[in-house]
């Protein structure tokens, strides 16, 4: 691979390595791990969480996002959903003790996204985002191509 290249993605892989960690930051510093304030972001823009949602949507090992799902439920932050659960795939939202714990939690991280995206201009991140879904889907598209040499030889 061309050195210049090879700093591109080195540059690519630090920004969003960094990008991800002041949500982790974020999360640290309201006292909630990374992997519940992903079950509340999700709950946020659903108004409701699937384990498979999560999993998916962030590319988290199931039994991480069962664990953290668990934990919420024993503590009374979720309850199933019976309006959103489909077949096996159960679905869960927030309790009324949780709407009152994740509500001063939400709003904070809303306003912290909200300044970002007004000191940075909506349409900056428009392209942003779609130069990372495209470049994801690329990236994506050759490994999969590499994985089916690598299973020919």
């Amino acid at each position: 691979m061309e050195q210049e290249t090879q700093l591109l993605l080195n540059d690519v892989n630090r920004a969003i390595i960094k990008f991800r960690g002041i949500y982790s930051e974020w999360s640290k510093k309201h006292n909630i791990s990374y992997n519940e304030m992903l079950v509340l972001y999700t709950i946020r823009n659903n108004g409701y969480c699937t384990q498979k949602q999560i999993c998916e949507n962030y590319l988290l090992p199931k039994q991480t996002i069962n664990h953290v799902i668990v934990n919420m439920l024993k503590n009374g932050l979720l309850r199933d959903s019976l309006k959103y659960n489909t077949g096996r795939q159960k679905a869960f939202e927030l309790s009324e003790k949780g709407e009152n714990y994740a509500r001063p939690l939400l709003d904070s991280i809303s306003r912290v996204e909200e300044k970002a995206v007004l000191s940075m201009d909506k349409d900056k991140l428009g392209k942003m985002i779609s130069l990372i879904c495209e470049y994801d889907r690329v990236l994506k598209n050759a490994l999969e191509e590499d994985s089916k040499t690598l299973w020919k030889n």
